[in-house]
């Protein structure tokens, strides 16, 4: 393809000269990288959030991408970009710090509650048992269920580590990548992605789908919703269930930090 081959040459000729203009040619080809990212993080974002300030963020880290990448590696830039992408949005979010703490405090005792219920049952616990758990009613965990949903606490864009500690790597970067492991995550790759798949497994159906649906077929929620023929606003709150119950899986009961 004649555009394909015209950017392995761009690629070649700015590997070797590392020259600005090169390098503005290549952010110029892949800036649709950036669109498609910054909407798929807005998608699960309140509406005030500004999908250009997105999208600038992202910038950041597309241009990242293009003077680290080695095109050598046994990587799609594509693939290694979105990550790079994906990261500096959720980083930036992070360092505005617009999430409440309340809501962040909710989500981490749901997730607490989740875990202690799954240790004790040996399964997925219902939306009743979790709600006992935490001494709420039904109607008050949708709720928080509702708020947390408008909320990067409840997306696989959210960073983690498989042993607590350590370098951290995006949930969803362990399920888009199937062109071979980046060397630089890919033993907390596999760890996580093996974790991640009997978690997935574990999930009540409509949770699994989905999870399938928005991260593997990359249906909006809008979509999914049509398909499961229910609203967008249940479909988010589907969503938001089925993250909480995978990080609480791949955790167990975190620790109790200052959030509790």
């Amino acid at each position: 393809m004649a555009v394909a081959k015209e950017t392995q040459e761009l690629w070649f000729e700015y590997r070797r000269s590392k020259d600005r203009l090169l390098r503005d040619r290549l952010i110029l080809t892949y800036a649709p990288l950036v669109k498609f990212v910054a909407g798929r993080v807005g998608a699960s974002l309140p509406s005030h959030v500004d999908e250009q300030d997105l999208v600038s963020y992202g910038l950041l880290g597309l241009i990242g991408a293009i003077e680290r990448f080695d095109p050598d590696r046994e990587i799609k830039f594509e693939t290694y970009a979105m990550a790079r992408i994906r990261g500096a949005i959720i980083d930036e979010l992070r360092s505005l710090d617009w999430v409440p703490r309340s809501v962040r405090t909710r989500a981490r005792q749901i997730e607490r509650a989740i875990a202690a219920l799954e240790k004790e049952l040996m399964r997925a616990p219902t939306d009743e048992e979790i709600a006992k758990k935490l001494g709420v009613t039904s109607e008050e965990l949708e709720e928080s269920l509702h708020e947390i949903s408008r909320s990067t606490v409840a997306a696989l864009d959210e960073l983690w580590s498989p042993s607590g500690g350590g370098d951290q790597i995006a949930l969803i970067d362990t399920i888009e990548d199937e062109s071979g492991p980046d060397p630089e995550f890919s033993l907390e790759q596999t760890e996580v992605k093996e974790a991640l798949a009997e978690a997935i497994a574990g999930l009540p159906e409509r949770e699994k789908l989905v999870v399938t649906l928005y991260y593997y077929e990359e249906l909006t929620l809008r979509e999914i919703g049509e398909v499961l023929g229910v609203t967008e606003s249940r479909v988010s709150q589907l969503h938001t269930k089925a993250i909480l119950r995978l990080k609480a899986h791949l955790a167990g009961v975190p620790r109790e930090a200052a959030e509790t």
